[in-house]
């Protein structure tokens, strides 16, 4: 980085808070699915050891944690509705915690996006609507196109905003410093969001208003159960992503952040893919820690937002996943370690644990 940008770059060194999560900086680590859990859905070993190296971070935000079987949309990745998978998260939160970092459980329920041969159940995906999403989900078979969704019943939503809370409690049971609610990137809490994935007409479709109500629901519970302070939420507006399409944002997305806002919560976690206007307003209405994934944007970007005021707090991902010692490595100057997207998703140690830090030594402690 310039040696210009130094004033930048002590802002982004200095401590903050996210609800009642003390973080020495302001560098926190994005959530990354990578498919290495146990058949089951169970935290491995590995993946505590692949926690624990980047335990510099600011904070770690998991990869997306399914809170119920019918969460699950991927292969090998974890979920936090089991008591193993309670004792494996308790595994990756104590190697966290030993090594000095904060770590909390991203909640992703993928909704429609998913299919049954990625499930140990094989039943249909359940979401919003019946409403198919273009596109194809990888399985063991191969490349295959996602089934029509089963439309959730309105006791059924409430069902599910009772597997986000309990899944929370969950997460505390094993040890996470809290949880971040996955209403980004097209899964469940995204698709309620949307105007072409959520075509209900009870109380949680139509109206933004009522569109809004499946994530201020689920925020709420999680928020009552282990406390608002230890709750956050990833919100992507105007992201296309899995087939999602929004017509609204600026009406939709300053009413959401509105009625979050009033929760208290730890803090907002934005993934921005351009709308600048929109950006800025949602950042004027959130009175709490703002964390920001200015996603496709270089590392002094980042950091420029911070010391411009428009983040408190900004996420990097596959930076992170090659550089176990990225704080160390950004404070010292060091060349940086490059990213193999072969083996983002799946496998072993190859990829995961095995990045280089500073010396030539795997992983950071």
């Amino acid at each position: 980085m310039p040696n210009n940008d130094i004033d930048a770059l002590d802002a982004l060194w200095q401590p903050v808070r996210a609800g009642s999560i003390r973080l020495p900086h302001r560098l926190a680590m994005a959530p990354m699915t990578r498919s290495r859990s146990t058949p089951e859905g169970v935290p491995t070993e590995l993946n505590a050891e692949y926690y624990a190296q980047r335990a510099s971070m600011a904070l770690i935000i998991t990869e997306g944690t399914q809170p119920s079987p019918d969460g699950q949309g991927y292969s090998l990745t974890p979920g936090i509705h089991s008591p193993e998978q309670v004792s494996g998260w308790r595994k990756v939160a104590d190697a966290v915690h030993a090594a000095g970092g904060r770590i909390v459980v991203q909640l992703m329920h993928t909704g429609r996006i998913a299919h049954p041969d990625n499930t140990p159940h094989a039943r249909r995906p359940v979401a919003p609507s019946a409403v198919r999403p273009a596109g194809l989900m990888y399985t063991a078979a191969g490349p295959q196109e996602m089934p029509e969704p089963r439309a959730l019943s309105t006791d059924e939503v409430t069902a599910t905003v009772d597997d986000f809370r309990r899944a929370a409690a969950y997460a505390v049971e094993a040890g996470a410093d809290g949880v971040e609610i996955h209403g980004a990137n097209g899964y469940l809490v995204h698709q309620f969001l949307s105007g072409n994935a959520n075509e209900r007409t009870d109380r949680y479709g139509g109206s933004v208003a009522h569109r809004i109500r499946f994530a201020v629901d689920v925020a709420s519970a999680i928020a009552d159960e282990i406390g608002a302070d230890r709750t956050g939420i990833r919100l992507s507006p105007g992201n296309a992503y899995n087939d999602i399409r929004e017509d609204d944002t600026h009406e939709l997305y300053p009413a959401l952040v509105r009625a979050l806002a009033s929760l208290d919560l730890a803090y907002l976690h934005l993934m921005h893919t351009g709308d600048e206007e929109l950006l800025r307003a949602l950042r004027s209405l959130w009175p709490g820690t703002l964390v920001l994934n200015r996603a496709g944007a270089e590392l002094d970007a980042r950091v420029k937002d911070v010391a411009d005021g428009l983040a408190d707090v900004v996420t990097v991902g596959a930076t992170a996943l090659a550089n176990p010692d990225l704080v160390d490595r950004i404070r010292s100057g060091a060349p940086l370690n490059t990213p193999d997207p072969a083996t983002f998703y799946g496998g072993g140690a190859g990829g995961y644990t095995d990045y280089p830090a500073r010396g030539g030594a795997e992983g950071a402690r």
